[in-house]
């Protein structure tokens, strides 16, 4: 797992529009890159309205925000319109950076073991270094938590 002071690892995905978008594009910015497991499912619906209701609060502290799931394009675009997403949707089908990130994990559920996207949140500075994560994320809750450690590194 990758820990403050790390540099984060580069990447280039696919928004919903089939937009490349790079890490490194939002050199200077921070950046909260949070990983989810599935779109329109009731757990990752509330983390996302959360981020999209503190939305303006990210704005003044100068923080980009942006979801990153194993769902596609289409998927991500259906997601970001129902619920009124303002910020930018990831899609890594080929789980190449959720693998990079170390949030790609064996989970169990009801007894069946099975891979998928442990919910964890980074936050990036303008030079590229993590600066928090928010590992094993419990969704209630989280969007403040985040915005009060985005304080403390302005």
């Amino acid at each position: 797992m990758l820990a403050p002071g790390n540099k984060a690892p580069a990447f280039t995905l696919n928004d919903s529009n089939g937009k490349k978008i790079s890490l490194s594009s939002f050199k200077g910015k921070n950046i909260v890159l949070y990983f989810y497991p599935k779109d329109m499912t009731s757990g990752c619906t509330r983390e996302a309205c959360d981020f999209r209701d503190s939305f303006p609060d990210f704005k003044k502290v100068k923080a980009e925000v942006i979801g990153i799931s194993t769902d596609s394009e289409s998927s991500h675009q259906k997601f970001a319109a129902r619920y009124d997403l303002p910020f930018i949707l990831l899609s890594d089908e080929k789980k190449e950076v959720v693998e990079k990130y170390g949030v790609w994990k064996e989970k169990s559920m009801y007894g069946k073991k099975y891979m998928g996207i442990e919910r964890t949140t980074f936050i990036i500075d303008g030079s590229g270094k993590i600066k928090f994560v928010f590992p094993k994320v419990k969704v209630d809750g989280h969007a403040d938590e985040v915005l009060k450690a985005l304080r403390e590194i302005r």
